[in-house]
């Protein structure tokens, strides 16, 4: 029947996807993706879902089924992921030298391709059936943008695109709010708010034209910030095992916790201001369960 999902295909995607045997969160993802179909009808148009989370709160695996569930039910349905627009080393390299050093480290707003991103969408909705739109790959363990014959191919047009992101529909702060660090990190290697000053204007910027696409937010809410770095650091052992413990974007604990911190502020703001703004809000604990859904109060 349309909208069923056999359960050998998800039974596939939970091990494909290293997932726990006690997984627990589909009937969460079934609501969401009713949801989705929902708006889908009512729009009768193509429908851009934004997905937002703190690192390691599992929108890749989120984004995944829902592309299942949303496939069962006729709405082809296609998967971006913003950490796929990551500018090249060489690039982040030049921004580094022209700008400010911190803009060598992938991640902040400022450091994606987002033409590029708005290209890809754009191509994705207005597809021709039968023709092939190339979806970008980033390999962090390599820190570079895959070559284009390991990109994924979308045949024919989407009804629905998964914009899927930590980012995802962060707004800019305020003068005042960009005034104090929020860690060592800003304190020791942007004293003068240089680089997050950059990292701001981007966000009231291109982030800003292309999140303004999005016809549908969805949030996965961390309990507390202090959970980010254990499911980010989960997400690096998951790495180094498909990667045999090689690679020169692998990171021990000293350098995940550096890293963490480029990403702690907009994720602190979106964590006080996402859930008032997201159309749904997923709540997880600390655990990584989903713990409730809700919509964002009016």
């Amino acid at each position: 029947m349309p909208g069923e999902v056999p359960s050998a295909p998800l039974d596939r995607l939970i091990e494909d996807l290293a997932l726990p045997a006690d997984f627990t969160a589909l009937p969460w993802y079934r609501r969401v993706t009713a949801e989705i179909v929902r708006r889908a009808h009512l729009a009768d148009a193509p429908l851009l879902v934004g997905l937002c989370g703190s690192q390691g709160s599992g929108k890749s695996t989120m984004a995944a089924f829902l592309r299942a569930l949303l496939d069962a039910q006729r709405l082809p349905t296609a998967i971006l992921s913003i950490d796929d627009l990551y500018l090249d080393l060489p690039e982040r390299v030049a921004l580094a030298g022209t700008v400010h050093p911190l803009l060598r480290t992938r991640g902040v707003p400022g450091t994606h391709d987002i033409a590029l991103g708005q290209d890809v969408i754009g191509r994705l909705f207005t597809a021709e059936p039968g023709a092939a739109t190339p979806i970008p790959r980033f390999d962090k363990a390599t820190d570079s943008r895959a070559p284009e014959g390991a990109w994924e191919r979308f045949i024919g047009p989407a009804r629905i695109v998964i914009l899927e992101g930590w980012c995802i529909g962060a707004t800019p702060q305020t003068e005042a709010e960009l005034a104090e660090p929020v860690n060592a990190l800003e304190a020791a290697e942007d004293a003068d708010g240089r680089w997050r000053a950059y990292v701001n204007a981007a966000l009231a910027g291109p982030y800003r034209d292309l999140f303004a696409r999005i016809d549908l937010g969805v949030f996965l809410r961390a309990p507390i910030y202090d959970c980010v770095f254990e499911w980010r650091r989960l997400q690096e052992e998951k790495l180094r095992a498909r990667t045999g413990g090689s690679g020169a974007g692998l990171m021990d604990d000293a350098a995940l916790a550096r890293f963490i911190m480029h990403y702690e502020r907009i994720t602190r703001h979106l964590l006080r201001t996402m859930p008032g703004r997201a159309d749904l809000i997923v709540s997880l604990g600390a655990d990584h369960q989903i713990t409730g859904l809700d919509r964002a109060k009016p």
